[in-house]
């Protein structure tokens, strides 16, 4: 029998990039962790990324995960707001592709379809559905709470996912 597949979700922003890591045997879904990666809003930008950097290069230490998702990012009508959220996605990226991981993309909307069902829900929505899919799970903020959904939505979708990596 295989040992459970170890899943990490990030969900990346500047102020706060959230963490959420499941475990996936077959259908059934284990609750492992999650939390978030706090920067201080005045400090330099080169500062706020090599603490995403430091924090999740902490929880692959402490987790040791086998894959990693990361939500897409979306436009925003701010261009600056829009390139730094990039750019901590990008180390977001950059920490489980270092550590030989295999990282998918999911869509917003899709992560609140596969969680809740439909594209356009609210936080508190999602909130809910984690508590009923992963019942040991109490995430502290939205942020930890839409990366252990983005880590669900993998454990979803990770066959199609892992073969559109490998073929890229």
């Amino acid at each position: 029998m295989q040992r459970p597949i170890r899943i990490l979700g990030i969900d990346p922003g500047l102020r706060r990039t959230g963490w959420g890591m499941i475990a996936c045997e077959g259908n059934r879904l284990l609750f492992l962790g999650c939390g978030s990666v706090e920067t201080q809003d005045r400090a330099s930008l080169a500062t706020r990324l090599v603490a995403i950097h430091d924090g999740l290069s902490r929880v692959l230490e402490d987790f040791a995960p086998d894959e990693a998702a990361v939500e897409a990012t979306f436009v925003n009508r701010d261009g600056a707001s829009t390139l730094k959220l990039g750019q901590a996605r990008g180390i977001a990226m950059l920490i489980p592709a270092r550590a030989g991981l295999a990282v998918a993309e999911y869509a917003p909307n899709l992560v609140k379809k596969t969680i809740v069902g439909a594209g356009h829900a609210e936080k508190s929505q999602i909130r809910m559905m984690i508590g009923v899919l992963l019942p040991k799970a109490d995430p502290r903020s939205d942020d930890a709470a839409d990366a252990l959904a983005i880590a669900i939505t993998h454990a979803h979708h990770r066959q199609s996912a892992l073969l559109r990596i490998a073929s890229g």
